[in-house]
C-alpha cells in the first residue's frame, strides 16, 4: 500500500501536464480582431495587477501566521513543521489561482471569436479554459498533500502526529481562500455597480459597452472574483475534504484497527479521480443549435458513473472486509455507500441549482413574470425563489 502512495503525486503531475497542454491549445486559437485583442489584453493586465497587489499583502499575512504557528507548536507532542504545511498550502492555493487567472484571460476573447463561427467551437474553448482551472486545483492539491504526507511519514512514527502536522496545509489553503474570495468579491461588486452607475445611469451607455472605461474594471472583477477567488475556494474545499477523511482514517487506526489503508485511501481516490475527470472532459461536446448544458451534464454524469465503479473496487480491495470501532462492527461496503451517497449528494445539489437558475425553468419564469409589474415585485419574487431554493439542498 505504501508503494501505491508514490502514484498519488504522479497523478497530480499528470493533471498539471494536462492543464499545460490545454493552455497551449487555447493559446493557438484565433484571437479575433485587433479591437478584441486590445480589450482582452486590458482585462488581462488589470486582473494580473489586482492579483499581484493582493498576493503582496497576503505574503505578509502568511509569513506572520507561519511564525506564530511555529512558535505555538514547540512543546511535547507538537511540531513546528505545521508552519511548513501552512506555507505550502498557501503557496499551492495561490498558484492555482494564478494559473486559472492566466488561462481565463486568454480564453475569454478567444471564446468570443469562436462564438462568431459556431456554438460547438465556443463551448470547446470555454470548457478548455475551465478544465485548466479545475485540473490545476486538484493537481496542486494532490501533489502538495501527498508529498508532505510521504515526508512526514518518514519523520514521525505516530499517524496521529502526521495528520496533526499535515492539517496545517488545509489551514493555509483556507487562509488564501478567505482573502481571495472576499477581496475579489468586494472588488467585483464595486466595479460592477460603479460601471453601471456611471454608464447606464449617468451617461446612458448600454451595459458592458466598450465606450465605458469602467467596463474593463467590471470584467477584471469577474476574473478576480469568479476565477481566482472561486479557484482558491475550490482548492480549500477539495483539500479540506481529503484531510478530513484522512483524519477520520487516523482516528480509526487509533481506535485499534491497525490498517493504514484508512489514511491512504482518500488520497488514492483523489488520484484516481484525476484520471476519471480527464476522461470526462472528452465526453463534453455540443452540436450546433444544441443545448450546451446537456453537453456539460453528459461529461459530469459520465465521469461520476465511472468514479462510482472505480471507488467500489478501490474500497473493497484496500480496506478490510469488516472492522470494529467503538464496539461496533462495520464493513467496507459501508464506506463505499458513504462515499457514493456523498457523490450523489453533490450531483443532486448541482441539479437543484440548475433547476432554480437555468434559462426557461419554472422558478426563473416566475421571476420574469413578476418583473412585468415593476422592480418591487421582481425583488420580492427573486428573494422568495432564492430562499425556496435552499430547502432541498439542506435536506440533501
Amino acid at each position: 500500500m505504501s508503494n501505491m502512495m508514490i502514484w498519488v503525486p504522479v497523478m497530480g503531475i499528470v493533471a498539471l501536464v494536462y492543464s499545460f497542454w490545454r493552455t497551449s491549445w487555447i493559446s493557438k486559437q484565433d484571437e479575433g480582431t485587433e479591437k478584441m485583442k486590445a480589450i482582452g489584453q486590458h482585462i488581462a493586465d488589470g486582473a494580473m495587477a489586482f492579483l499581484r497587489a493582493e498576493y503582496r499583502i497576503l505574503a505578509i499575512f502568511i509569513v506572520a501566521v507561519a511564525v506564530l504557528l511555529g512558535l505555538a507548536n514547540t512543546g511535547a507532542g507538537k511540531s513546528p513543521l505545521v508552519a511548513v504545511s501552512f506555507i505550502v498550502g498557501a503557496l499551492t492555493s495561490g498558484l492555482a489561482g494564478f494559473l486559472g487567472m492566466r488561462v481565463a484571460t486568454k480564453a475569454n476573447y478567444r471564446t468570443a471569436q469562436a462564438a462568431r463561427t459556431g456554438l460547438s467551437k465556443a463551448l470547446g474553448v470555454a470548457f478548455a479554459g475551465g478544465s485548466v482551472m479545475g485540473l490545476s486545483v486538484v493537481g496542486l492539491g494532490v501533489i502538495g498533500l501527498s508529498v508532505l504526507f510521504l515526508i512526514y511519514r518518514e519523520i514521525f512514527s505516530d499517524m496521529s502526529m502526521v495528520m496533526s502536522v499535515l492539517s496545517g496545509f488545509s489551514l493555509g489553503a483556507s487562509s488564501i481562500a478567505l482573502f481571495a474570495r472576499v477581496g475579489g468579491g468586494i472588488y467585483t461588486k464595486a466595479a460592477d455597480v460603479g460601471a453601471d452607475l456611471v454608464g447606464k445611469v449617468e451617461a446612458g451607455i448600454p451595459e458592458d459597452h466598450p465606450l465605458n472605461p469602467a467596463t474593463i474594471a467590471d470584467n477584471v472583477g469577474d476574473n478576480v472574483g469568479d476565477v481566482a477567488g472561486m479557484g482558491a475556494d475550490l482548492f480549500e474545499s477539495y483539500v479540506g475534504s481529503i484531510v478530513g477523511s484522512m483524519v477520520l482514517g487516523a482516528t480509526i487506526m487509533v481506535s485499534g484497527v491497525l490498517a493504514p489503508e484508512f489514511v491512504f485511501l482518500p488520497l488514492l481516490i483523489a488520484a484516481a479521480g484525476i484520471l476519471v475527470s480527464i476522461s470526462g472532459t472528452f465526453m463534453v461536446s455540443v452540436k450546433e443549435g444544441g443545448d450546451p448544458q446537456k453537453g456539460l451534464n453528459i461529461g459530469e454524469f459520465g465521469s461520476s458513473a465511472i468514479m462510482v465503479v472505480v471507488m467500489f473496487f478501490m474500497i473493497t480491495q484496500m480496506l478490510p472486509a469488516t472492522f470494529i470501532m467503538g464496539g461496533i462492527e462495520y464493513s467496507n461496503y459501508g464506506v463505499f455507500w458513504a462515499t457514493t451517497i456523498g457523490l450523489l449528494a453533490g450531483l443532486g445539489i448541482g441539479f437543484i441549482t440548475e433547476h432554480y437558475t437555468g434559462t426557461g425553468t419554472a422558478p426563473v419564469n416566475s421571476i420574469v413574470s413578476q418583473s412585468q409589474t415593476g422592480a418591487a415585485t421582481n425583488l420580492i419574487a427573486g428573494l422568495g425563489v432564492g430562499m425556496q431554493s435552499t430547502a432541498i439542498p439542506v435536506l440533501i
